[in-house]
């Protein structure tokens, strides 16, 4: 499952400022829990939804009811996999330089495109970071030029030389 970052709030990390969610006071445990848990060892099955309702104690209709709400608010923008790079269509590290009383906005801007599974503040002249994956190079294109021409700032675009495992699950809440 991948978490949308969409508020900015620093954590410190080893790359930069790490974007995490503040938890709003409205999340239920089982919504802590999915977001929680969930990030990394999504079942893989016929049945997922019905795995994760066995393990929480509740319905599979309620496990699929609370992702689509969190979905709707914005605290998740997918459930899918996240593939290696070049196994299965297309992806780039991309980076904005944006001026910090625009972060906010840029981000919201860039979190919104589907091919966006996150993006981060870092303390850099390019202090937002975003990777695109998409079907091919020409659709990661589109939505660069798409990015560029929304927030009127040059994209810089950072394809993959050598590859590096990342586990880009983030302890949200304990």
């Amino acid at each position: 499952m991948v978490i949308k970052n969409r508020q900015l709030t620093e954590g410190s990390t080893q790359a930069g400022r790490l974007v995490l969610l503040d938890p709003p006071a409205e999340l239920t445990a089982l919504e802590k829990c999915l977001l929680n848990e969930y990030q990394r060892g999504f079942p893989l099955c016929s049945s997922p939804y019905q795995v994760i309702a066995e393990q929480q104690g509740v319905t599979e209709e309620l496990v699929i009811e609370t992702l689509a709400s969190l979905q709707q608010r914005g605290l998740i923008s997918r459930i899918g996999p996240v593939f290696a790079p070049r196994r299965a269509g297309a992806s780039t590290l991309a980076a904005l330089s944006v001026p910090a009383d625009e972060l906010e906005n840029v981000a919201d801007f860039v979190s919104s495109f589907a091919e966006v599974n996150h993006n981060y503040e870092r303390e850099h002249s390019y202090n937002l970071w975003f990777v695109v994956t998409a079907s091919d190079e020409l659709h990661v294109q589109q939505v660069l030029d798409a990015i560029q021409a929304g927030t009127g700032l040059p994209v810089l675009k950072l394809p993959l030389e050598r590859s590096f495992y990342i586990d880009l699950g983030f302890p949200l809440w304990c």
